[in-house]
């Protein structure tokens, strides 16, 4: 069985959500959604930068979407439309995103009940994950699978990224804001509330009933005046930002998530970060596990290919969850409630 499917947005994740989707047997690219008029019109192939058209124009009619009656949306752009999202699953469409949501708490209560009722009527799944938040929260519980009286698990992402500065979705961390400047955290915590929904997924897979999400943000400041893309970052400002988010039972941790991010390392305090993820799961016995991600070709390896790749990470585990989410019963649906997800195997390159 073919599934049917419409990429939804091509910034830099929907375009290798794009190119994921045409390179894989069990799926066909029926449509595309651009957000930007200027794409209307253009060829999917072309906005994919494939080296090939494919005969599927880009439009922003929503109705026309829904027309094609797909199997579902891969829906990707850098903030969810809880509208659009209810249209699409009231027409029975699936969606999976990459787009800040897993369970959709961290959206608040009404456009959580929004979306579950859209889901409702039209007997349709929602699905959403990224590398992190999503697939290395998953992950991190499964590992706890090796052994027992689990008392808690914390998982930490050390990124430099100087590479990423100019990217939208670094807007929330306020980069380059004065130490001490008054409502920073607050802010933060607010442009990374889907973390909450991490926090829960976790806990779900785990089986853990949480009393309360708890969180909190340390800052590191420029020693020097930083030159990055897409930033002012002078001497004394933010430059380094770890967020912690807790969930709490019985009054200890028994999930933490980590996130630590710097622009470079001429910062105070002198944070290192290692690049990569950091599982810790304290149980009998412990399981500490790193986790990091390579090209697949070292000797070619750019600083474009390497954006790319964190773009292919982010994508992937929302398309390769599609099958299951189709198969899923109605409602926003978790890790917690899909069977193992893993790559598509790549016969295409195979038997070439």
């Amino acid at each position: 069985m073919t599934l049917r499917i419409v990429q939804w947005t091509t910034g830099n994740v929907g375009r290798a959500a794009l190119q994921s989707i045409v390179e894989r047997d069990d799926m066909e690219l029926v449509g595309l959604y651009a957000f930007s008029s200027d794409k209307v019109g253009l060829d999917a192939g072309d906005l994919a930068r494939l080296d090939r058209t494919l005969g599927i124009a880009a439009t922003d009619d929503i109705d026309a979407i829904i027309t094609l009656r797909p199997d579902c949306v891969s829906y990707m752009p850098l903030f969810p439309d809880i509208e659009h999202m209810s249209r699409l699953l009231e027409a029975g469409i699936n969606i999976v995103t990459t787009a800040e949501f897993m369970t959709g708490a961290a959206m608040g209560a009404e456009a959580r009940a929004r979306l579950e009722q859209a889901a409702a009527a039209g007997g349709a799944s929602l699905f959403g994950s990224g590398v992190n938040l999503g697939w290395i929260e998953y992950l991190a519980a499964i590992a706890s699978g090796v052994s027992r009286d689990l008392r808690s698990l914390r998982v930490v992402e050390q990124f430099d990224l100087t590479i990423l500065s100019a990217d939208g979705n670094q807007d929330d961390f306020g980069w380059g804001r004065p130490a001490g400047d008054p409502g920073h955290a607050d802010d933060v915590a607010v442009g990374v509330s889907e973390f909450r929904d991490a926090v829960e997924v976790a806990a779900r897979v785990l089986g853990i009933e949480l009393d309360e999400i708890r969180y909190d943000v340390e800052f590191a400041h420029a020693t020097r005046d930083l030159t990055v893309a897409g930033r002012t970052v002078a001497e004394g400002t933010v430059a380094g930002i770890e967020i912690t988010w807790s969930g709490i039972t019985g009054g200890s941790a028994v999930v933490e998530l980590v996130a630590r991010g710097t622009l470079g390392t001429s910062i105070e305090p002198a944070w290192t970060t290692d690049m990569g993820y950091t599982v810790e799961v304290n149980a009998d016995p412990r399981v500490i596990m790193r986790v990091d991600f390579l090209p697949a070709d070292m000797e070619r390896v750019t600083a474009e290919g390497m954006a790319m790749m964190g773009t292919v990470l982010t994508a992937s585990p929302a398309i390769n969850a599609i099958p299951a989410v189709i198969a899923a019963p109605p409602g926003i649906v978790t890790y917690a409630d899909l069977p193992p997800m893993t790559a598509n195997v790549a016969t295409r390159r195979r038997d070439g």
